[in-house]
């Protein structure tokens, strides 16, 4: 019980941050106070302040912002995009199913991170172009979990039911098959949104993510690279904030694939 109430704890602390940012008293993230520039914790600074004299926390909670909106759309894309091919592959044979895998496989030759990386350089950086690039990247994985667990429920009963009773295609897929393999859906989505947080913040971490001042984690972690061994808290506090992110949604989807019998199918 505690393995999944501290993660959700945590996470609605980041959620409540992330929503509540113009309302709690802080300084604005982009707010200079040079007298207070690599300034540790502090009255005035609670977690400190950057080299530039910005308030951490409240970089940290306008960056989160930016992690939740491109965690939770991206993966979203790939959803929507990669359980319709991956179905179509499936349930269709022949030339359909052929040129859908040869897409996937092109799509699976690029390293993800490249892919995601090239793609942010031609549509230039911004968190919509970020998000965008990160959910194309995402759509390969995605159809091919929904392919897996397509491909056993298109034999069972209810399926040739359907199609007796004179079910079209598409109204056999909608209604009798997606419903089936929703929740392997979801609950690979859940641990792509962790991978997603850690992809926009090597994006921004790269300097082709969200453009300054935009404040974001992985922004806010390449900031202070180069003063570690001076200033450690600019960079290591807003690594923690991710780490403890992601473990916390690694946590909650692994306590979801257990709570379905340990997500068979789901992440085959």
């Amino acid at each position: 019980m505690l393995r999944l109430m501290l993660p959700c704890a945590w996470l609605l602390v980041v959620l409540f941050f992330a929503i509540a940012a113009d309302w709690l008293p802080m300084p604005s993230p982009t707010d200079m106070d040079f007298a207070a520039a690599e300034q540790g914790p502090s009255a005035a600074h609670l977690l400190g302040a950057d080299l530039d004299g910005r308030d951490i926390l409240s970089r940290l909670a306008y960056g989160a912002r930016v992690s939740l909106t491109v965690s939770l759309i991206a993966p979203l894309i790939g959803l929507v995009f990669g359980s319709a091919l991956g179905l179509f592959a499936a349930y269709y044979g022949g030339a359909v199913r052929t040129a859908i895998l040869a897409l996937l496989d092109a799509m699976l030759a690029f390293p993800s991170l490249v892919f995601a990386l090239g793609l942010t350089v031609v549509l230039g950086p911004s968190v919509q172009n970020v998000t965008l690039a990160l959910g194309v990247m995402s759509i390969p994985a995605f159809a091919r979990i929904a392919r897996a667990n397509a491909l056993p429920l298109i034999g069972r009963e209810f399926v040739l039911a359907a199609r007796t009773a004179g079910a079209s295609d598409l109204q056999i897929m909608v209604r009798e098959i997606l419903p089936n393999m929703t929740m392997a859906l979801l609950t690979y989505g859940l641990s792509v949104t962790s991978v997603m947080i850690v992809a926009e913040g090597s994006l921004s971490f790269l300097g082709v993510g969200v453009p300054p001042p935009t404040p974001s984690w992985g922004g806010m972690i390449a900031d202070g690279r180069e003063s570690l061994e001076r200033v450690p808290h600019v960079s290591l506090i807003p690594a923690a904030v991710m780490f403890l992110t992601v473990l916390s949604l690694n946590l909650l989807g692994d306590s979801l694939r257990q709570r379905r019998g340990g997500g068979r199918g789901g992440l085959a």
